[in-house]
């Protein structure tokens, strides 16, 4: 007779069965777009003297500002505080 396998034999049914393997998919899909990395790779590796973080444009420009500010008022944020909380409190 022999022992039963523990694993089945057969695959089972897909769950996706509407979706189209990889393969069938033409190249010219509208929603693949087009490659957009060699124009980045062009922007971010030209050497210009910028920052990778700032050859974004304006909105890096801007969002470096934000976070460098934010970090600068967190930390004089923390100082006051360690400041206050040492000194000693009056009765």
């Amino acid at each position: 007779q022999g022992l039963k396998p523990l694993v089945p034999t057969e695959s089972p049914a897909p769950i996706f069965g509407t979706s189209k393997p990889p393969s069938v998919l033409p190249a010219t899909e509208p929603f693949l777009g087009k490659n957009k990395v060699p124009d980045l790779q062009k922007i971010f590796q030209r050497s210009d003297g910028l920052l990778v973080h700032l050859k974004g444009g304006a909105p890096d420009r801007m969002l470096y500002r934000t976070t460098m500010a934010l970090t600068i008022g967190g930390i004089t944020y923390c100082l006051i505080a360690l400041y206050i909380a040492s000194q000693p409190k009056n009765k």
